[in-house]
């Protein structure tokens, strides 16, 4: 009795601290991240990050083109993720002092030559974005929305200039963003006066600045002047892009006290004006599931409640003979397929991806993975990931094992390899492309290293614990015998045509997730603000239940065909859905991105590939489990002689 009742005790004692870890987490908006106070005059520094552009999708350095330095750049510690999204947070010579508004401050005086000049133009042209960050909160440009007046949407990142002409002139000039108006939103404490930074906006502006006499650390600006209260409000006279162009940095402070609390200050990023859009694409997929739900349900209930008590009465040989439908199988039902290796390689897979899909969104839902926590949510799926890899051998091996498969070293090593390995060679490949042009989105040499570390010293490991594991349990046991000699398949209608049913099979599915992944889409692509992963949750569990009742009717259909060649057909039912999701990834490059160079296209179409494999490894191991378990129930509740 001792040992139950120790397991009973750890297992409260775990209940218990994990109540109080979800109770403590409510106390701040993300946990682990503590709210900074600062009094009046309290040094603020500003930190730059990548440069960022939707046109090409390729980052760069902030130092990459010709900004003020500071004395010495110092790289912030940046966490795997925030690598492998390409962030490169920095030192700045930005820094202002809490609650002490500062006007027309010069940060440097900087002459272009034709090399820099025509740096410059390239991201102005390709419409790049200068991303700041102060407290954790990134730097955004509020824009009125000219469709409703009182909406401010907020655009991540100020463009680093802007294209024009002069008036009455034809000719179409470069011009930069010289001139930063910054606004810190505070929330002020009035027992303790110490402030928590709230927002950081900036206006930019293009100001060809001009001053008196020989320019030195003493000049007086008479384009900007805080002794004549001369300050910039518009861009009547903005600073050409140019050779032997002189360029003055300057820049604004003002402090506003703001009514927000410090734990809501990311409302305003993650707002979604659309949230209608995502209860239809709810409701949309609720639709989908009522429908295959009843038709589940007919065929549980009803069918094959009417089948198997019709089959149970029967009660010569001869009658048996007569009948057709899905009993007449059940010789050559559970007979392995072919290629049986393969599939419990992507059987396994799939387990390691629905593993982490799904204690990610757990993560998600609670809060962990604020888009205040840059490169969190990356990091997170690739650990969970590696440490998935234990149910990934887990469950490769009992499949194998029921197929009297022997040799589960070699099934393991598959396991561990084949998804891993076709991911890595891509990302490679693409690696190489960035790397080519020079982007601060190449990952490093010691990343490279330290994700083959991961892979070969953490991964392949628990494969392998999870094989051994697996394989040294009893083989699963076949509700029915398998005939030695295999039935011949009757002739097929056209619509059981495997392909056919195949392809049906993945419209639902995607039908169901179709609306959200747009919204994924566009925050990966158009550099957007993620945060609804309540819905998503909520679409990912219909995605599950799709998969599984879509995979299970054409299963059904199939069986009475006199087709018991399922195991293959159900896997590819409802992971041909992936087929769909790559061709809306097209649909959706041609439609709502403005991508023109070869190698961003090539970035875009090589990770949605990785994307689309995923996805169909995930879907297809969902509708498989689904048939694997209806089969075995059906099999199981008829007799057989």
């Amino acid at each position: 009795m001792a040992g139950p009742r120790r397991e009973v005790v750890w297992i409260f004692l775990s209940a218990v601290l994990l109540l109080l870890f979800v109770r403590s987490s409510h106390c701040f908006y993300l946990p682990g991240v503590a709210p900074r106070d600062f009094q009046k005059g309290d040094e603020l520094k500003v930190k730059v990050n990548k440069l960022t552009s939707t046109k090409t999708q390729l980052p760069y350095s902030y130092y990459s083109l010709p900004y003020c330095r500071p004395e010495h750049i110092v790289d912030s510690a940046e966490n795997l993720g925030e690598v492998l999204r390409g962030d490169r947070i920095e030192k700045s010579p930005y820094v202002f002092k809490m609650r002490e508004p500062q006007m027309c401050n010069v940060v440097c005086r900087v002459t272009l030559n034709k090399k820099t000049a025509k740096e410059f133009k390239e991201k102005i042209n390709d419409e790049y974005r200068v991303n700041m960050i102060l407290d954790n909160l990134p730097l955004v440009v509020p824009i009125r929305r000219p469709d409703q007046e009182n909406t401010i949407v907020y655009q991540q990142g100020f463009h680093v200039g802007l294209r024009g002409q002069y008036a009455g002139s034809k000719e179409e000039k470069h011009f930069i963003h010289n001139h930063l108006t910054f606004t810190v939103k505070y929330h002020k404490d009035a027992q303790a006066d110490t402030s928590r930074i709230v927002g950081f906006e900036v206006k930019p502006f293009s100001v060809k600045h001009e001053y008196e006499g020989e320019w030195n650390e003493k000049t007086r600006l008479t384009t900007c002047d805080p002794h004549a209260k001369r300050a910039v409000t518009n861009s009547e006279s903005p600073q050409e892009v140019d050779d032997e162009k002189e360029i003055i940095f300057t820049y604004d402070v003002e402090f506003q006290e703001s009514d927000v609390k410090w734990a809501s200050r990311w409302d305003t990023y993650l707002l979604m004006a659309d949230d209608q859009i995502h209860w239809f694409s709810i409701v949309n997929s609720l639709m989908i599931v009522i429908f295959l739900s009843g038709m589940v349900a007919m065929i549980m209930l009803r069918t094959l409640y009417r089948d198997i008590s019709k089959y149970n009465q029967l009660e010569t040989q001869e009658e048996a003979q007569e009948e057709t439908g899905w009993k007449l199988v059940h010789g050559d039902v559970f007979r392995p397929p072919s290629n049986p290796d393969l599939l419990c390689v992507y059987v396994g897979t799939g387990v390691q991806f629905f593993g982490m899909f799904l204690v990610t969104m757990i993560f998600a839902v609670l809060g962990f993975l604020s888009p205040s926590n840059r490169g969190g949510l990356m990091t997170v799926m690739l650990l969970l990931w590696i440490f998935m890899g234990l149910f990934a051998g887990y469950a490769s091996a009992r499949l194998y094992k029921m197929f009297k498969g022997t040799e589960w070293k070699k099934i393991t090593l598959k396991t561990a390899f084949m998804f891993p390995a076709t991911c890595f060679a891509i990302f490679f490949v693409l690696n190489a492309l960035i790397w080519g042009e020079q982007s601060s989105g190449a990952v490093p040499f010691g990343t490279m290293f330290a994700l083959v570390f991961l892979w070969f010293g953490i991964s392949v490991p628990l494969v392998f614990v999870g094989s051994y594991v697996g394989f040294r349990k009893p083989a699963l046991e076949d509700p029915v015998k398998t005939n030695k000699i295999p039935r011949q398949i009757p002739e097929q209608p056209w619509y059981m045509n495997p392909i056919f049913s195949i392809l049906i099979g993945g419209i639902l599915p995607f039908g169901a997730i179709f609306i959200e992944l747009f919204f994924i889409l566009t925050s990966i692509w158009l550099h957007q603000f993620y945060y609804i992963f309540g819905f998503l949750f909520i679409v990912f569990v219909i995605l599950i239940v799709t998969c599984a009742e879509i995979t299970i009717v054409l299963c059904y259909f199939q069986l009475c065909s006199e087709d018991y060649l399922w195991w293959w057909r159900s896997y590819l039912t409802s992971g041909s859905s992936a087929f769909y999701l790559f061709l809306y990834a097209a649909f959706y490059f041609f439609t709502k991105l403005e991508i023109t160079k070869p190698v961003s296209g090539m970035l875009y179409f090589g990770y949605m590939l990785i994307v689309s494999y995923a996805f169909f490894v995930l879907t297809g191991t969902i509708g498989f489990y689904a048939c694997f378990w209806f089969t075995r129930l059906i099999y199981s509740s008829v007799k057989i002689d």
